[in-house]
């Protein structure tokens, strides 16, 4: 069944006149139409999820389209039941990924090669390419292609160095490289191009998002699902078998749930189902679960009391300083 919602994934890397009065227009054209979302731009182009309903997301997509420089912008687009982002926020940026390179690069001038979702599924079964996954740790673990390498990031940013320390081992190899909506990975490539990581380097051209919907791949060979960066939290990829592979921070068990730990300073997302998040006081160590400002416990509305019985039913205690 159709649905009367749409979210709409898109970017382009191209040069922007005065990109902060762009930005400044808009945001008041945005919140003109009703659209809600993230928009990302800077002098080097343009990078943006946003949602609607389908007359207020075709009005957003005319409206870019009839701009030379964005009448060829490709929008991913996928349906929904409901708007996936609470607010409109357009925001000047001095990258619309944050690489942060000591020699930044354009990729327009240097990238990866671009491969379709068909010829990328073939290449990363090839036994001479290795495949990275170029999200952060989080992403990967709700979900990734067979055989990904995970290297295990908290920021993209980490990335070059993670490439840096690790290039011997991918020195002699093809390179395939893939994220959610390809923007990251046109500089990522680039990078792997210019600094002579690989031998060969090609990138999932649309990303994960154009993969699960190319008809003739179906997301076959993607396990678990997709981290999005909105109300939506995750989607599925794999329409041929669909599989769970996040598991539990607190059991190991399979789960797809994600939330943030309750201690403010920490705000580490984990997968949890709704009963060990309330076990563990929605905290993901016993510091967090302990902090005075728990949003968890403070939600629940638990005294200070019941804070101190639950902590003793899972072998912790309540530091004598500590009151909620």
């Amino acid at each position: 069944m159709s649905k009367d919602y749409e979210v709409l994934l898109y970017y382009k890397y191209v040069d922007i006149d005065d990109p902060e009065q762009f930005t400044k227009d808009e945001l008041m054209f945005c919140k003109s139409i009703g659209l809600r979302g993230r928009i990302l731009i800077s002098d080097e182009g343009i990078n943006g999820t946003v949602s609607g309903p389908k007359e207020v997301t075709k009005k957003y997509m005319d409206h870019m389209h009839a701009m030379d420089k964005f009448s060829d912008l490709w929008f991913k687009i996928n349906e929904a039941d409901d708007y996936a982002h609470k607010k409109m926020f357009v925001r000047y940026r001095p990258e619309i990924v944050s690489l942060k390179l000591d020699e930044d690069l354009d990729p327009n001038q240097i990238t990866g090669n671009h491969l379709d979702p068909k010829d990328f599924r073939t290449a990363m079964q090839d036994e001479d390419t290795v495949l990275i996954d170029t999200r952060n740790d989080y992403e990967y673990e709700l979900g990734h292609f067979q055989g990904a390498i995970n290297p295990d990031i908290r920021a993209f940013r980490e990335l070059p160095q993670w490439l840096q320390d690790n290039k011997d081992k991918f020195m002699d190899k093809k390179v395939l490289v893939y994220c959610t909506g390809g923007v990251r990975c046109e500089k990522l490539s680039g990078y792997l191009v210019r600094e002579g990581i690989g031998k060969e380097i090609g990138q999932l051209n649309g990303g994960i998002e154009n993969y699960g919907q190319d008809e003739e791949t179906r997301g076959d060979l993607w396990e678990g699902k997709m981290y999005v960066f909105d109300e939506r939290i995750s989607v599925p990829i794999n329409r041929v078998s669909p599989s769970v592979i996040g598991e539990d921070y607190f059991d190991g068990t399979p789960c797809e749930r994600y939330v943030n730990c309750g201690n403010p300073e920490c705000n580490r997302q984990m997968l949890a189902s709704e009963e060990n998040q309330e076990k563990y006081l929605g905290g993901c160590s016993h510091e967090c679960r302990v902090h005075p400002r728990n949003r968890y416990i403070q939600a629940k509305g638990w005294s200070t009391q019941e804070v101190a019985d639950r902590l003793a039913a899972i072998g912790e205690e309540l530091p004598a300083t500590v009151e909620f």
